[in-house]
């Protein structure tokens, strides 16, 4: 059968060191956990795909730690996250079992509780203070005392204030799902489709988009790329993380603000012949200062992780220091692993720490026609990776999901002109100021 949206193809080959011209249905610019998630689920949907990007999953997404945590990442004053969070979460089982059936293994996803701790009596106030917001959005946080804590993970501290159990807050591997996430996508098939519905294997471009192709119309017809290529695409989705704003071709006084927040992260291992450490996540405050530990199935440890708003690209001393410090204060046998990496990636933030999704605008208040974005998760990528890819390929195709009423609510927490300054005062001010609130300053964590 002949599918009425052709897999990406490109015509006619050009020589060697040529720049191509791709055509899709769909442009998906950036190959994070976001882009990959929204490319996998349009192909679902019967679209042609081309994913853009230099160098596919090694941004955030590499060293994100993987915590579906929509209970323990709860924080104050955020309240319209907690439904973006809840629901992706809720998705998460049947997001997993299919991605691991099209490609053919398995991402890391593993439904082992979390613990929460606190190392002092403050701690254990801000925890138990944290809980009660927790409780009021009907949110399942479960206090132990300490033996019982330790019963189930005996390397935990004797000397912590305070644990509880949060039962429904799991985690998966982001390296593992990505690698699944490329193998989904390009395989030659997906085996839980009707015949019809797939929109064929994706195209990966390893190249840098520089700017949008705009029809005189005002319609966004795809990307130009850093060596002179193309993508011919009727949807175009940016997915970009915190590079949205170097893109040309945004429309005019469109700026959502952006920041780049910089994360510590470490990778440890169980000395040779050695049990595993941890078998649950174990997260805390120590002194104050929020700390995690994600065992995997190999018998790594992720440790993680700072975010700090500075000029260093790279791991910070300070913070591998802190991490270490307070991983020890929470589990003492963390002192006898192998450390094995040290990383540093920037999370894309927004100045209320919600993401942006949804249709593009023009100054005039009119959708672009073509044109989606999807970018600003900051720490919340992975967990809101299947809520993302579900409403941006609604947004897309047109098509509804199976909560309209809820969808339009996500929708309207995450308007990507959230910031934007009415029309009146732009018209008023010959010098545009900074759309929305500046970058806030962050304590390191």
């Amino acid at each position: 059968m002949t599918s009425a949206h052709p897999a990406p193809s490109t015509a006619p080959h050009p020589p060697p060191g040529q720049p191509e011209h791709v055509r899709a249905d769909v442009a998906v610019v950036g190959a994070g956990v976001i882009g990959l998630a929204t490319a996998w689920e349009l192909r679902r949907r019967g679209r042609s795909v081309v994913v853009v990007d230099p160098e596919p999953g090694s941004g955030a997404s590499r060293a994100a730690a993987g915590m579906l945590a929509p209970v323990s990442e709860v924080q104050y004053q955020q309240e319209p996250l907690y439904p973006l969070m809840s629901a992706s979460a809720a998705a998460y089982p049947a997001f997993v079992a299919a991605l691991e059936q099209a490609a053919g293994g398995t991402v890391g996803h593993r439904a082992t509780e979390t613990l929460v701790c606190g190392a002092d009596a403050a701690d254990r106030q801000a925890l138990a203070d944290l809980r009660a917001l927790q409780a009021r959005h009907g949110m399942t946080v479960e206090p132990l005392s300490l033996r019982e804590a330790r019963a189930l993970e005996p390397a935990l501290s004797p000397r912590l204030s305070s644990a509880s159990r949060i039962p429904h807050d799991h985690q998966v591997d982001p390296r593992r799902l990505v690698a699944g996430l490329l193998a989904a996508l390009t395989a030659p098939e997906l085996p839980d489709l009707p015949a019809g519905r797939d929109g064929g294997p994706a195209r990966l471009v390893h190249g840098l988009a520089t700017g949008l192709r705009r029809h005189a119309g005002g319609a966004v017809t795809g990307v130009r790329l850093a060596d002179g290529g193309m993508v011919s695409a009727a949807w175009t989705v940016l997915a970009p993380g915190a590079g949205l704003g170097e893109l040309e071709g945004l429309p005019e006084d469109w700026h959502p603000p952006l920041r780049p927040v910089h994360g510590d992260i470490l990778r440890a291992r169980v000395p040779a012949g050695s049990p595993e450490l941890l078998e649950r996540t174990v997260r805390g405050l120590v002194h104050g200062v929020p700390v995690y530990l994600v065992p995997r199935t190999d018998g790594t440890v992720v440790i993680g992780a700072t975010s700090r708003e500075d000029d260093l690209t790279g791991p910070s001393a300070g913070g591998v220091f802190r991490l270490l410090r307070d991983a020890q204060a929470l589990v003492p046998g963390v002192a006898d692993l192998e450390l094995t990496e040290v990383l540093a990636r920037a999370r894309p933030g927004t100045p209320d720490d919600i993401p942006y999704l949804g249709r593009v605008r023009d100054p005039d208040g009119s959708s672009v026609p073509g044109l989606v974005v999807s970018t600003g998760y900051f720490r919340h990528g992975v967990l809101l990776a299947p809520l993302a890819a579900r409403l941006a390929a609604q947004l897309v195709t047109g098509a509804d999901g199976p909560d309209p009423g809820a969808d339009a609510a996500h929708l309207a927490s995450t308007d990507p002109h959230r910031f934007d300054r009415p029309v009146e005062a732009r018209r008023g001010d010959p010098e545009p100021a900074a759309a929305g609130p500046g970058p806030r300053t962050r304590s390191t964590r």
